[in-house]
């Protein structure tokens, strides 16, 4: 059995790999430069990938900061700093990337149908702050119509799986499971920043700091600052 898998080398989307690998199928994980701001993510994909054994691995280079939309598109857009959880979870933020899931898995469906893929493994979490539109299970249930309809694999009555284990799951399960399944956590990737290191203080670096924080475990990443909220032994 084959799996193409959204490797973002973010913590959700390492996870989701290794759950592929304990279901059992081949993995062929796809990622993305569409000169986002966080680049840095791509080194992580290639290591959390190669550390997984993969088959093969994938990077599709196009350019969203044509049209920007986000910040993590568009340098004019400030990135959200040292934002409290309740204030994430009151809005869509302007990380959000117009369309991004639909555009990825887009590309993962084109791939799965070319390799005969049985399913396509995407990290989305409904429960995330973020809020992001793209991530919601009936989105989800959207995408798999088109991956029904949108193919002949579909056509012919065996359409390629959706499979999105993350959705229901809270940041502070999603490491658990992790760490069950053995994600190597030091060769992960969260900040939106764009730093070298992650810098401790965006949307997504605080969400995971806060999740290893409530879990009682240390966060194996170095970080250019630790924000108000958290200890800086966690």
């Amino acid at each position: 059995m084959k799996a193409v898998i959204l490797l973002s080398g973010g913590l959700d989307s390492s996870t989701v790999l290794y759950q592929a690998k304990a279901d059992g199928y081949e993995c062929y994980p796809i990622s993305f430069d569409y000169q986002q701001r966080h680049r840095r993510e791509l080194q992580s994909a290639f290591l959390v990938a190669e550390k997984a054994g993969v088959v093969k691995h994938q990077v599709v280079n196009f350019d969203l900061r044509q049209w920007g939309g986000s910040a993590l598109t568009d340098d004019t857009i400030n990135l959200p700093q040292e934002r409290s959880l309740e204030q994430m979870s009151q809005n869509i933020p302007v990380t959000y990337v117009p369309a991004r899931n639909t555009i990825f898995l887009s590309f993962a469906l084109g791939y799965g149908e070319a390799i005969a893929a049985q399913r396509v493994y995407i990290g989305v979490n409904a429960l995330d702050y973020s809020g992001y539109p793209d991530c919601r299970p009936d989105y989800i249930q959207a995408m798999q119509k088109v991956f029904q309809l949108g193919t002949k694999q579909g056509r012919e009555g065996k359409p390629i799986e959706i499979f999105a284990p993350l959705i229901d799951l809270k940041k502070t399960e999603i490491i658990q499971l992790g760490n069950q399944l053995g994600v190597p956590w030091d060769l992960t990737w969260s900040c939106y920043a764009g730093h070298d290191v992650a810098c401790g203080v965006c949307d997504s670096c605080r969400l995971r700091l806060a999740a290893f924080a409530e879990l009682g475990l240390k966060d194996p990443l170095p970080y250019r600052e630790w924000g108000s909220n958290f200890p800086n032994d966690q």
